[in-house]
């Protein structure tokens, strides 16, 4: 008898884990402002590393939260001032097993480092306005970033 008790204790909270994980997400979401994207958080094993989540857009801040945690805060939180784009990209090699394949990959640069950010193609287009709507910047802080628009035609 003790042995069900402890698994039936276990089942509980182990539902009890999955629908606070849920509701959190659900929560994050009705906000408004919320994306789907992929950081890539770890980068010592070439194509993993991904890990999926929510942007949620406060302000001049795209907050990352990792999509299966508990954590309250956003595991990062990346300042439109001083985010850049440097390249963009179709997943290659091993990444196309983790990131859905209609998603582009972004290189970015933070003041203090790069990072790269995957998200669906109909969604870069938001990004990149969000991220080009922010406050002026001094023509410096512009270089690296390139125009993700038509490109001329080469003859």
């Amino acid at each position: 008898m003790r042995v069900l008790e402890i698994a039936g204790i276990c089942v509980v909270a182990l539902l009890a884990l999955l629908f606070a994980i849920f509701f959190r997400r659900r929560l994050l979401m009705t906000g408004g402002g919320t994306i789907r994207l992929q950081v890539h958080i770890n980068t010592i094993v070439p194509g993993r590393g991904w890990s999926p989540g929510l942007g949620q857009f406060v302000g001049d801040e795209l907050r990352f939260h990792r999509m299966f945690s508990l954590a309250i805060r956003p595991k990062r939180v990346l300042d439109r001032r001083a985010l850049t784009v440097e390249d963009k990209r179709l997943p290659a090699g091993p990444e196309r097993l983790t990131i859905p394949g209609h998603w582009v990959v972004l290189r970015c640069r933070t003041a203090d480092s790069v990072l790269e950010i995957a998200m669906a193609e109909t969604t870069v287009t938001g990004f990149l306005s969000w991220l080009e709507a922010g406050p002026p910047r001094d023509p410096g802080s512009l270089r690296g970033r390139p125009v993700f628009g038509p490109r001329p035609i080469e003859g």
